[in-house]
């Protein structure tokens, strides 16, 4: 056995800091689940305190509560916490990583101590964002960080933007992470016998979020990463004085932006379709519908982003084509709510608090979704884009439409996690506060925008049009969310010691989280599955065959060992990104924030190295899988999606400035003889690793580890020859005043900063292979780090093509 399982016998309570030291070691999916609901509920809390801030300084005309550049800090804050810590992460990795392998009936993720570290980055991007508050001020160039406006800071030595900036990329690598584990986790962990369309329809969902993430996140990640280039190294693409083109960031910004929106909607649709069938007691209506509906707006969703910028004067074809595809995703988004519609038609409708939080999201979404498609008609789009109605229209979808399949989820959930049942009562005064608190709060927004109110303004004057009634009503709207969200937090806390046992089903699910106890055992099922499943509602129908459960032998139960090092390796990660924030790489050595660029970057490479040195089990046992590809190089696969996409998007906007004139190459251009030598150098490295690897196939350790120590040699060499050119290029091209040296540098460093994961990523299984940790059995990270090493080298072949023959 890889693990001693705890006893029930052990009635022993642990003392905070056992359990706090549990969690930080801890590669359970359970506890990592809930460490990411607990951070969102605080960025919940937080950013629903900077709401209410918000409508108090609007509720009547001339306020001084928040003034100028307070209200930006709290306004820019307000949408960032809210969505990148609270409505993206809740359901998708909150929800998600708490119920993902219990529906597949597995033991854990894919890759658990990969999802410990992605965690524990969320929530030190967190603490960094937090930290600004503190230390010179947070951001205040609104949540979507247009330039230029993230170029200007309102208070002197402020580094307000680079931190917010720093704490975006952590978390998107963090967000990455976790869907190319989820990914991975349903590709090769589903129970034996369970199909893909006998998966329940919240792994669907998780699924086609996951896909989504690893694909468009790469536009936030380029819009992050170019910001904080220009801020700190003066590198420009957007800067017009030397070319750039503006509007270029919000084709960045807006092509993860917008498709966040479904990020932000496809788990909570799977967790809606859950409920419905489970208190309708009938299968879910038109089930294969959904699912090509789900994986429709994954294709489509990434096509409308334009929408977003009709009025910033673009070409008339490309508004039409962007218009024409935010009507078409309107459609697969509305069969999902028939969908939902349809299961509750003729079911024997049991009415519990999830259900009427489903119910009350039908309702709500529907007048959101309604007045999306409004905003895809061009003309009226123009009239009301930077008004109220736009507010309006958002907090729509998301306050009181998607929010409320938080609570939905949270409702059912809550007994399977805690094992206790919230108060029904209280369950429902929260739904009431909530509904009354949502129309009062944003209705009245929608007739500001069409009275003419503009967005992102502080304050307004007296004498408008209804301005001060429906503003004083909506602050009124917002305090009863504030009452309803106070209710909702009793409603839990007052559960875990109050609320009533529940049973292991207390609702009569049908899928497999209902077959463990409440809450389940760290192996989770303690019962071996049938193989055989007729439908995505395993429950009833092993229940229908008569099906007998026999119990799990503990022999075969292996559970992943606990350890510190992916908690140390983002801690380390969060001591440099304080750094860079506030200061850089060139600040003097005496300067604190220099030293925590370089001791959190070492710190951070250290911890690394000794995660890889840990066995992720106890004793080498055999892990199911469906394909035959592992589940390290599978995560991996869908982990190179985002890089893809990363290069992808700022390649094509740098084609796109050189298509249009803004980047012509100068005379002084690197040479081309180098970067050939520089080619054949790192192609020979991918050959090199790659016979490395056949070594270690067949069992030749000498020269495997010869080929990783040479593959780090040729990778070497090339980063030295490239910091060469860096040096020289720079010194005769002012990068700050040319967009095509900007983009070589841009393009070029991230790719060199790639030379130095990959690096990294070869020396671990070097490490692993000195230390005796590979064997026949255990491979390490062998073949991970080789898959990243030939994605940089096909890369380096694009780049060559663009920057050095184009």
């Amino acid at each position: 056995m890889a693990v001693n399982i705890p006893s029930s016998a052990q009635n022993r309570k642990p003392g905070f800091f056992e359990v706090l030291w549990d969690y930080m070691t801890t590669g359970d999916h359970k506890k990592i689940g809930i460490m990411y609901m607990l951070t969102s509920v605080l960025g919940f809390a937080i950013a629903g305190l900077l709401a209410v801030a918000i409508r108090v300084q609007l509720a009547v005309p001339n306020n001084d509560f928040l003034v100028g550049q307070q209200y930006n800090e709290v306004l820019t804050m307000h949408g960032a916490i809210m969505l990148f810590y609270f409505i993206i992460p809740f359901g998708l990795v909150g929800f998600g990583n708490y119920m993902l392998p219990l529906q597949l009936g597995e033991r854990d993720v894919a890759l658990p101590r990969v999802n410990t570290f992605a965690f524990y980055l969320f929530l030190f991007s967190l603490i960094l964002v937090a930290v600004s508050f503190f230390i010179g001020g947070p951001a205040a160039a609104g949540w979507t960080f247009y330039y230029p406006l993230t170029m200007k800071n309102a208070v002197p030595g402020s580094h307000g933007v680079e931190v917010l900036m720093v704490s975006i990329l952590l978390n998107g690598i963090a967000s990455l992470l976790g869907a190319a584990n989820f990914a991975a986790t349903v590709m090769n962990l589903r129970a034996k016998g369970m199909g893909v369309f006998k998966m329940p329809m919240f792994v669907w969902s998780i699924l086609a979020t996951s896909i989504l993430q690893l694909i468009a996140l790469s536009g936030l990640t380029a819009a992050a990463l170019t910001t904080l280039l220009e801020l700190k190294l003066g590198i420009s693409l957007f800067n017009p004085a030397m070319g750039g083109v503006p509007v270029l960031y919000q084709q960045f910004f807006w092509f993860y932006s917008h498709p966040a929106v479904y990020v932000m909607l496809l788990p909570y649709l799977g967790i809606a379709a859950e409920i419905v069938s489970t208190f309708s007691r009938k299968p879910l209506f038109g089930y294969k519908v959904m699912v090509y509906s789900i994986l429709g707006i994954v294709l489509v969703g990434l096509i409308v982003w334009v929408h977003h910028m009709f009025a910033v004067g673009l070409p008339q074809g490309w508004q039409i084509f962007f218009a024409i595809a935010t009507v078409i995703v309107g459609v697969p988004t509305g069969v999902k709510l028939f969908n939902l519609i349809g299961t509750m038609w003729g079911g024997h409708l049991q009415m519990k608090s999830p259900l009427y939080w489903v119910i009350a999201f039908i309702f709500n979404f529907t007048i959101g979704g309604i007045t999306g498609v409004a905003l895809g008609l061009i003309p009226f789009d123009y009239a009301v884009t930077d008004g109220y109605f736009v507010v309006a229209h958002f907090h729509n979808v998301l306050m009181f439409g998607t929010s409320y399949l938080v609570m939905a989820g949270l409702y059912y959930w809550w007994p399977k996690i805690t094992g206790r049942l919230m108060s029904e009562k209280m369950g429902l005064w929260h739904l009431w506060l909530f509904l009354i608190g949502s129309w009062l709060t944003f209705m009245p927004q929608y007739i500001l925008g069409f009275l003419g109110m503009p967005r992102r303004y502080y304050t307004y004057p007296e004498g408008n049009y209804l301005w001060n009634e429906l503003n004083y009503a909506s602050t009124i709207g917002a305090f009863i969310l504030l009452i309803g969200g106070i209710v909702w937090v009793y409603n839990m806390v007052w559960s875990l010691k109050n609320g009533q046992k529940a049973n292991d089903n207390p609702w009569g699910g049908y899928t497999l989280e209902w077959l463990t106890s409440s809450p389940p055992a760290p192996h989770n099922l303690e019962v071996v599955l049938p193989t055989h499943f007729a439908s995505e509602r395993p429950l009833y129908d092993w229940k229908k065959a008569g099906i007998k459960f026999e119990p799990v032998n503990m022999k075969d139960v292996h559970l992943p060992q606990p350890t510190i090092w992916p908690f140390m390796s983002a801690l380390g990660l969060l001591i440099f990104g304080l750094g860079v924030s506030y200061s850089w790489f060139n600040g003097p050595i005496t300067d604190p924030w220099t030293i925590m660029i370089w001791v959190g970057l070492a710190f951070t490479i250290y911890s690394i190295f000794k995660w890889a040195g840990t066995p992720e089990f106890a004793e080498p046992a055999h892990h199911h899988v469906l394909t035959s590809v592992p589940n390290g190089p599978m995560g991996m696969w869908w982990f190179i999606i985002s890089e893809v996409t990363l290069f992808g998007v700022l390649i094509s906007g740098y084609v796109y400035l050189r298509l249009v004139g803004k980047a012509d190459p100068p005379e002084a251009r690197p040479e081309i003889w180098l970067a050939a030598l520089n080619t054949l150098i790192l192609v020979s490295s991918s050959f090199v690793i790659h016979k490395a690897e056949q070594d270690f196939v067949k069992g030749i350790f000498s020269k495997f580890r010869l080929g990783l120590m040479l593959t780090m040699i040729l990778g070497g060499v090339f980063f030295l020859f490239q910091t060469y050119e860096f040096v020289k290029f720079g010194l005769e091209v002012d990068y700050t005043q040319n967009v095509w040296a900007s983009a070589f540098f841009t393009l070029v460093g991230l790719h060199g900063l790639h030379i130095i994961i990959g690096g990294v990523g070869v020396a671990l299984p070097y490490y692993q292979a000195l230390t005796g940790k590979l064997n026949h059995k255990e491979h390490g990270s062998l073949t991970p780090a080789s898959m990243y090493w030939h994605l940089v080298d096909i890369v380096w072949l694009v780049i060559i093509s663009i920057f050095y023959i184009w």
